[in-house]
Order: C-alpha cells, then sequence, then structure tokens
C-alpha cells in the first residue's frame, strides 16, 4: 500500500542548513535557520534554564505521565506575563502543547469542531500555518499583510474582515511578525480589536515571540486589546524563543470567553484532541519554565537575559539601517521592525548568487534571520547585498 503514496517536496530550509553545513568556507554566513544567535553565533542555554533544571534535577521525585494537559502548574504561572495580571482569570483557561506548532495545531482543531469552516491570514505567513490549516482540512483565504511601504497593511485586514463571515477564524501574529517583523502598530490594534469584535469572527492570536520585540509588556499589547473587545478568542503561545527550548518543544493553548460552560467545552474538547495527537506533552522544558515563574530571582534572570537578546537585535537592526540605500533595498525600514526576522526584495537570482558567490544562506523568499549577524559578518553582509544588486 505505501507504493500509492505521493513523494512529497523536500522542506526547503532543511535542504538549505544541510547545504550550509556542507560548504567549506570559514567566513560563511547562515540567515536561514530560526533561532536566536549571540554575537559569537551560539544558541545557549539560558542561565535561568540552566538554573531550573538544576532545581528540578534534585527536586523531580518522578517520571510518571502527565495528563492530556500537561503541567497546569507551568499553563497557569504564564497567564500573567500573556493576558496581563488584572485580566478577570475566569475567563481564561488553557493547556499545555508541544511548542507553539501543536498550540496552533490544538487551536485549529478546536475552532473546527466549534464550527469554523473558513480562516483568514495575512501573507506571507509563517509557512506551517497554512500546513495546518490545510491538515485540518479547513479553507484558506488570504490577505496581504506588508503595504507597499513596509508598514502593516491595515487597509488590506479591515477589507478582508469586511468579507469574513461571522462563523470565521482570522489568524493574527501577537508581535514580531514571522517572516516579515513587520508589527501593527498600537495605533492599528486599537481599530483592529474593535472591528473584530463587530464582525463577530473568532480571532486566533499567535504570540510566539513575545519579549523579542519590544519587551513583554509591549509585545502583548495587540492581543490583551483584542482580548478587552471580543468575546471569545484562542491564543498559541511558545516558550521556545523567549526562553530558548527550541528542542523541548514548550508551548500552550489558551481559550478565553466571557462564558464558564463554553470555556469547559473548549477544554475538554482540547483534552481529546491532545490525547488523539501526541498523548501527553512532553514535561522538561515546561516543567523548568514553571520553577523559573515561581522563583523570583529566577524570573529576574531570565528577564535580564531577554533585554540582553533584544538589544542585541536592536543593535543589529540599527547597523542594517544605517546602511541606507542597498540596491533596490531600502534598509532603513529593518530598523523599524522587529523580532529574529525580515524579508528583503531580491530575486531567486540573486539569492542564489549570495549564496554560491559569497556564502550567504537564506531562504529563497528572502528571510533572513538577522540574529545571524555579527559585528565580524555584518559589513560582509551589506557588501555583498550591494555586489548582487548593483545595476
Amino acid at each position: 500500500m505505501l507504493e500509492n503514496l505521493a513523494p512529497q517536496p523536500a522542506d526547503a530550509l532543511l535542504a538549505l542548513i544541510k547545504l550550509h553545513n556542507a560548504d567549506p568556507r570559514a567566513d560563511k554566513i547562515d540567515l536561514g535557520v530560526g533561532v536566536y544567535r549571540t554575537a559569537e553565533g551560539a544558541t545557549p542555554v539560558f542561565r535561568a534554564i540552566k538554573a531550573a533544571e538544576a532545581k528540578l534535577l534534585e527536586t523531580q521525585g518522578s517520571k510518571a505521565y502527565l495528563a492530556p494537559e500537561g503541567d497546569m502548574g507551568f499553563v497557569n504561572a504564564l497567564v500573567p506575563y500573556v493576558f496581563g495580571k488584572d485580566f478577570d482569570t475566569a475567563r481564561v483557561d488553557g493547556m499545555q502543547a508541544p511548542g507553539g506548532t501543536g498550540a496552533v495545531r490544538l487551536a485549529i482543531e478546536v475552532a473546527k469542531r466549534a464550527g469554523i469552516k473558513r480562516v483568514w491570514m495575512g501573507t506571507p505567513s509563517w509557512p506551517n500555518h497554512a500546513q495546518i490549516v490545510a491538515a485540518a482540512g479547513l479553507e484558506l483565504k488570504t490577505f496581504a499583510h506588508t503595504a507597499a511601504d513596509g508598514t502593516a497593511d491595515l487597509a488590506a485586514l479591515k477589507n478582508a474582515l469586511a468579507e469574513a463571515a461571522a462563523d470565521d477564524l482570522v489568524l493574527l501574529h501577537g508581535c514580531c511578525h514571522n517572516p516579515t517583523g513587520v508589527d501593527y502598530t498600537p495605533a492599528q490594534w486599537d481599530e483592529i480589536a474593535p472591528l473584530l469584535a463587530t464582525r463577530g469572527v473568532l480571532p486566533l492570536i499567535d504570540l510566539a515571540y513575545q519579549g523579542l520585540g519590544e519587551g513583554m509588556e509591549a509585545d502583548a499589547y495587540g492581543l490583551r486589546k483584542v482580548l478587552s473587545a471580543v468575546p471569545e478568542a484562542l491564543v498559541a503561545y511558545s516558550c521556545d524563543k523567549n526562553f530558548g527550548l527550541y528542542r523541548d518543544r514548550v508551548g500552550a493553548f489558551y481559550a478565553v470567553t466571557g462564558d464558564a460552560d463554553a470555556l469547559a467545552r473548549a477544554m475538554s474538547n482540547g483534552a481529546t484532541i491532545a490525547r488523539a495527537s501526541w498523548s501527553m506533552p512532553p514535561d522538561h522544558g515546561a516543567a523548568a519554565v514553571r520553577l523559573i515563574l515561581e522563583d523570583a530571582d529566577l524570573t529576574a534572570m531570565w528577564l535580564a537575559e531577554l533585554d540582553e537578546m533584544r538589544d542585541r537585535m536592536r543593535w543589529v537592526r540599527d547597523r542594517l539601517a544605517a546602511a541606507g540605500q542597498v540596491g533596490p533595498i531600502a534598509m532603513e525600514v529593518l530598523g523599524t521592525q522587529n523580532g529574529l526576522f525580515s524579508m528583503l526584495p531580491l530575486s531567486g537570482e540573486q539569492i542564489l548568487a549570495l549564496r554560491e558567490a559569497h556564502g550567504i544562506y537564506m531562504a529563497g523568499s528572502g528571510r533572513i534571520n538577522i540574529a545571524g549577524l555579527t559585528t565580524g559578518n555584518i559589513d560582509q553582509f551589506v557588501e555583498s547585498l550591494r555586489a548582487v544588486t548593483a545595476g
């Protein structure tokens, strides 16, 4: 029967990783893989995580299964950071998921069970968003995320909402948009929130990079504004980036309603879907996050490390912005963006030339991970851009 399977294309990013690893050039630059890197090019384990893991080693008494809901101490400890200290906790409940991907999949499947048949999403978006919607068998409708001037295209979202039905879902990035780095401004969120409420659509906010943009509070502005306006919403959250727990796959799914019975039904459906998907979530990373958030000293250590990450990425963006116009690329706009990613308006031929002639590896879409740039290679990168875009 396996002969009946159609071959599937290889993941382009994984193929790029193999090409980079096989390149013998000492000055090669990897801007493809979406992980944070220090100025030395490392993706370290957070000091706060190391301390929490040491504590876990000493105190953990069992490796018995968790329930499908996972570590609820972890889930609840995140609530004030995600939703705000003054949020009505009676409106929200959640469960652990394997990474932000698992949280998005859980949210989409719960929405499908609730009667959602169509999902609206700005493009470009994280490629797995569309794959998850397709795997759930839902229709995907798209609108432009970025306007011609490099800012978030509020008009396109408004047009999409004008066409959306009350039983549609609208997927929005909470902050640090992947892949563009272009976020809605607070003023734009102030317009978006009441529009979502008026149209009656179900919002799904994917908050995968909180703390890496402008700070924990600022990065949650859009989500909190939406939740102050709508009666119900879904949230997918990832700790993979802001705790550096990529391979431990640490995420959470939350449902927000104004009805305790509806909230209980949402979570019971979430638990059933999780049971049939991954049964029980992995414990280690979530337990480490819980221990950090339960300890004031470890929390302060973690937040300080986030500050270091954010400051480094802001330095990279400021240096890139200072390059001015590079061929067709207005580098100044990169300084206004947030998070790990930006999109460069390069052709396939230019991206190939950067790789073959200059050892610079980036996604075929033009997405770059700015954390791959350091004091030692950022000038090389800019000059390579000038070379391939000249004329």
